[in-house]
């Protein structure tokens, strides 16, 4: 369709940018039909890199034969809209500070076997619903060692627009999908699973024995009241990272990054 330029709002075909949420986006109903928007050059060429399919993209008009050229070229036929700087910040909400919006198609997420059968080490997002958690523990995943990550129904959706510019892109480096059974079921795949959590019971985070297990799964719960009595009772281990000057906890996102190093497999 080319260079299309855009003089107010209202311009068929924008809408997917500013017009609809993120549930919209995501099309529970027809998940073969949902969408995402990924941001900045840099993010859209990692997630091309990684299959996704562009259909349209954003940006402003020194960006088109500049930092979006290449991406233009990669995916040539679908609409370019562009308009001034001060236009996109309305439509979007906010100025575009790389310059570049893109609108990608989602793929067909991998099964929890998929993942966990030739994995050693997985993360488990259990109710964390804070976008830029969601995105730094991604980030901390794919640095860490991680071969996946599995998500309960409860938490956030990765390809979230924020988590996805937190995670600077790397959520499209880390196999990932939704767990809707207990996760008592990542033992049948040969995994002991580690509730990160203060308990009386909790062991610490270098206790020997977690290092020397061949297969682990990391669960991380939410921000406010941690993973749920049942899910640390099922697991195999309850681990505390060790504190100094009175602190009681981290934040998970900072703790999964703790977690992921020192549990990291050939450490």
């Amino acid at each position: 369709m080319g260079i299309i330029e855009i003089e107010d709002l209202t311009h068929p075909g924008v809408e997917v940018f500013a017009g609809l949420t993120e549930a919209q986006l995501r099309n529970r109903l027809n998940p073969e039909r949902g969408l995402f928007i990924a941001e900045s050059p840099k993010v859209i060429r990692v997630a091309m890199d990684a299959g996704y399919e562009p259909v349209a993209l954003l940006c402003e008009p020194r960006h088109i034969t500049g930092d979006a050229a290449d991406i233009i070229a990669r995916a040539p036929g679908i609409p370019v809209y562009t308009g001034s700087r001060t236009l996109l910040s309305k439509l979007t909400g906010y100025t575009l500070t790389r310059g570049v919006l893109c609108a990608m198609r989602r793929k067909p997420l991998p099964t929890v076997r998929e993942i966990c059968t030739d994995a050693q080490r997985i993360a488990v997002i259990d109710g964390v619903v804070d976008t830029t958690n969601i995105g730094a523990i991604f980030r901390s995943a794919a640095a860490l060692g991680m071969d996946g990550v599995l998500l309960t129904p409860t938490s956030c959706d990765p390809l979230n627009r924020r988590a996805i510019r937190v995670s600077m892109g790397t959520i499209f480096l880390v196999p990932w999908t939704w767990i809707n059974t207990p996760l008592t079921q990542l033992h049948q795949y040969g995994f002991r699973t580690v509730a990160m959590a203060l308990t009386d019971q909790s062991v610490p985070l270098d206790y020997p024995p977690l290092c020397r297990e061949p297969r682990l799964a990391i669960i991380l719960g939410t921000e406010g009241d941690g993973l749920a009595t049942d899910t640390i009772a099922d697991a195999d281990y309850t681990v505390r990272i060790p504190m100094s000057h009175g602190v009681d906890s981290l934040n998970v996102a900072a703790a999964s990054a703790v977690a992921f190093w020192q549990l990291r497999v050939n450490q």
